[in-house]
């Protein structure tokens, strides 16, 4: 199933996607729904990232050949994460599929994206063993990890490298019916393939990090956890459009402008 939230004629509404089609509910995937007779085109519609989380995780680091290549640019030894360490995001950075991501004026060349698997919480979890974290998993989307790495490198925090509006597309929807072990992320740049990368092909599991997360957070409805990327991203530019793939799930494609002063 996959589970588009949208706006038509003004309502934002959440819908089922049938086809080339969205069927509208009243209530969500989250606290329970019925379907209506509605139905809409997605050509017609506007997609909205897919949930306004609760909390923003993100585990960064997640993959050893992205931390060994980025580790070699700096001309630095990687430093493999001995455990599975969550980090956050911020909700103003997020933006839905086909929106414009800004690069702020004064943002240096290392712009890069950064294409990661997410997994949207669907139920409250506490203290869940790795064998049973991901029942609390309501389904997957794509995020692209927008990054400035020269913030990035010499800010005391990444609140600007990471964190600048627009620098969190996530969508296009979210899909429940998604096999992990058979998927791919491919990435895009004006239609010119830049990473092709085995999804799963992380460090600590996905699982893992929700268990070891639940030890000590409550995860609730809507929260929603990034979980890395591979490979050394390229450099983005004014007037380039990255597009994201995950196999099973479908596309996030978003253009790039650089702001104006």
């Amino acid at each position: 199933m996959r589970w588009l939230r949208y706006e038509v004629n003004g309502q934002e509404s959440y819908g089922i996607v049938e086809g080339d089609e969205v069927v509208a509910v009243t209530g969500d995937p989250f606290a329970g729904y019925e379907l209506t007779r509605a139905r809409h085109r997605l050509r017609d519609v506007k997609y909205l990232v897919p949930v306004i989380p609760k909390t923003f995780y993100a585990a960064g680091l997640n993959y050893v050949e992205h931390i060994t290549e980025m580790a070699a640019k700096r001309g630095e030894k990687p430093n493999i994460p001995p455990a599975a360490d969550i980090g956050y995001r911020a909700n103003n950075a997020l933006i839905a599929h086909n929106e414009n991501i800004v690069i702020p004026h004064d943002a240096g060349e290392l712009v890069q994206y950064e294409a990661e698997l997410v997994a949207v919480i669907g139920t409250k979890a506490k203290y869940l063993s790795e064998a049973d974290a991901l029942s609390c998993v309501l389904g997957w989307t794509i995020g692209n990890d927008m990054s400035e790495r020269t913030w990035q490198r010499n800010d005391r925090t990444l609140w600007r490298a990471k964190n600048s509006d627009t620098f969190k597309p996530m969508g296009p929807w979210i899909e429940t019916d998604f096999d992990l072990e058979a998927a791919r992320t491919i990435v895009r740049v004006n239609g010119e393939e830049t990473d092709n990368f085995q999804t799963n092909h992380m460090l600590y599991s996905v699982a893992t990090f929700i268990s070891r997360m639940s030890q000590y957070l409550t995860l609730w409805p809507g929260d929603v956890v990034w979980m890395g990327t591979e490979g050394s991203p390229k450099n983005l530019k004014h007037g380039d459009v990255c597009e994201i793939e995950i196999t099973g799930i479908g596309i996030l494609r978003n253009p790039l402008i650089r702001e104006k002063r």
